[in-house]
């Protein structure tokens, strides 16, 4: 095993190590309430996977957090902990839906990525006086986004109820976006295909999402900026020394951060509800740090770790019908738990597995 293939062993075995443990603590957790650890974690694998309705809707949830989780990964790479990609979301709904309701003549081929492309813009403008704030001011990016974060419930919820409600609706949320501004999704493209699918929200925005993952895997291992990015990140006096600039560093890594923080309204905006509503990410901003943690700031590791998190959500929701002693709180407890051991503890992990690799590769090289 060549130093190479130890990191990537690393890279692999550290998060499996910690869900492993979290959920083994969660098994002990269910046990104390009366219940049996492995008919709950059978009944949420089927919750989540045991059929195509359950898998739409956990490729749904997971959409939004490979989105949220890309957007705290490449903030993460510069060195940034984004903790405002909920309120970056928010925004990026405002784009998506003023773009739609003002130009509802245009051709579908035109309107959907001229709306996904008003959801990035806005998501990163909302991004981009935090970020100017930290790389000009050195004003600290965690307080500025979340700061940013309220301003943008209250602006949003500002606008829904006095500017974009429609007139004589009592709902606080925006007209209804055309029908061609909506992200085609899949089960009506299966229906047309002559397939009978039961209908769920999954929607275009997933394959962006994937997308959206292998670009910027490439833009960060594959291009110039993308180093540069990561090397102020690591180390902003030798990025300096370089010739690189950590403001522009933290301008860019933020901008590209809320732009991917859009891809979230896309997927709830155009996607599912096909409306601006109030607080529609219901929180999924904050669940993409733990999915970025978990996936160690990799974009296939986002992706894999948004996967996890979908399958949580969507089997814990089947599960609380199943099982009504763990409830939608339990769920909660037990991503709480994966986040405990992918943050704080990771540590713990990390020096046994390294420990344990490095015997190996001594060993190997003795022999």
């Amino acid at each position: 095993m060549n130093p190479r293939q130890r990191a990537l062993a690393e890279a692999v075995l550290v998060p499996l190590a910690t869900i492993g443990f979290a959920f083994l603590v969660s098994g002990l957790v269910v046990l104390v309430i009366g219940e049996n650890p492995l008919i709950v974690a059978r009944l949420m694998i089927a919750g989540s996977l045991g059929s195509g309705a359950r898998l739409g809707y956990t490729l749904f949830y997971t959409t939004d957090f490979i989105f949220a989780g890309l957007a705290v990964a490449v903030a993460y790479q510069a060195g940034l902990f984004n903790i405002g990609a909920d309120g970056q979301a928010y925004v990026a709904g405002l784009g998506v839906t003023l773009m739609a309701l003002a130009l509802p003549g245009l051709s579908p081929w035109l309107l959907v990525p001229l709306c996904v492309c008003a959801g990035a813009a806005f998501g990163a403008l909302w991004a981009l006086i935090p970020a100017w704030l930290q790389a000009r001011r050195g004003s600290h990016i965690v307080i500025t986004t979340i700061m940013f974060n309220w301003l943008a419930t209250d602006l949003m919820s500002y606008l829904l109820v006095n500017v974009l409600r429609p007139k004589g609706d009592m709902q606080p949320e925006s007209a209804a976006l055309p029908a061609h501004a909506r992200m085609p999704a899949f089960s009506h493209a299966a229906q047309a295909l002559g397939l009978d699918v039961t209908p769920t929200p999954l929607n275009g925005a997933f394959i962006l999402a994937l997308l959206s993952a292998f670009g910027v895997w490439l833009w960060l291992f594959r291009t110039r900026s993308g180093f540069g990015l990561r090397v102020a990140g690591v180390n902003r006096r030798a990025a300096a020394y370089a010739g690189i600039s950590a403001g522009t560093m933290i301008i860019v890594a933020m901008l590209v951060s809320g732009a991917l923080a859009g891809g979230m309204a896309v997927n709830e905006v155009m996607g599912s509800q096909g409306r601006l509503l109030i607080d529609f990410t219901s929180g999924f901003g904050f669940v993409g740090i733990a999915v970025a943690l978990m996936g160690r700031g990799h974009p296939l590791g986002v992706a894999l770790a948004g996967l996890l998190f979908g399958m949580l959500y969507q089997g814990g929701t089947e599960l609380a019908f199943d099982v009504p002693a763990v409830t939608r709180d339990m769920i909660l407890v037990i991503q709480g738990l994966v986040v405990y051991f992918a943050g704080a503890l990771e540590g713990l992990f990390r020096a046994r597995i390294r420990a344990l690799l490095a015997g190996r590769y001594a060993g190997a090289a003795a022999t």
